[in-house]
């Protein structure tokens, strides 16, 4: 096997600046801490805003429906739904139409927080969108969703 030469520190620089991954990580981490920060004294972090808010529906959630929404293996949803159900904020029930899918449904004590938190999230997310010019959120949350998809299933 050929010996490697070490990379140039210009490819290193340029990745820097090229990498959509790593600006997609550094932006997913800032927003992450503004919202964790914000949503501290409810004794809820982003990720578990957004679980939440992926259950205030009519009906109850099959874990496989949310596990999708929320781009997460349902291992991982599972750890996650674990403290939340602990604390109250919502069930986690068997699918009478197929025993082995489970269903996750708020509870009113989820209910309550959901509602106490959103206006905290809705004030953030103004102030984060405020430097933008019109339109140009709306650019940018459709582009994030185009990378978020399947690249076989883009057009």
């Amino acid at each position: 096997m050929a010996r490697k030469e070490k990379l140039p520190f210009e490819t290193t620089l340029m990745v820097r600046d090229c990498c959509l991954c790593l600006h997609m990580q550094r932006a997913a981490r800032n927003l992450a801490r503004i919202f964790d920060d914000v949503l501290r004294p409810l004794d809820l972090t982003n990720g578990q805003f957004s679980l939440l808010m992926s259950l205030n529906r009519p009906q109850p959630a099959a874990m496989k429906s949310v596990a999708s929404l929320l781009a997460m293996d349902r291992t991982t949803l599972t750890a996650a739904l674990k403290p939340l159900e602990r604390r109250g904020l919502l069930t986690i029930t068997q699918d009478p139409a197929d025993k082995r899918s489970r269903l996750l449904e708020l509870t009113p004590a989820g209910h309550r927080l959901l509602a106490e938190a959103f206006p905290l999230w809705q004030q953030t997310h103004a102030e984060i969108e405020r430097p933008f010019a019109a339109g140009e959120i709306d650019v940018l949350r459709g582009q994030l969703r185009a990378l978020s998809e399947d690249p076989a299933t883009r057009g």
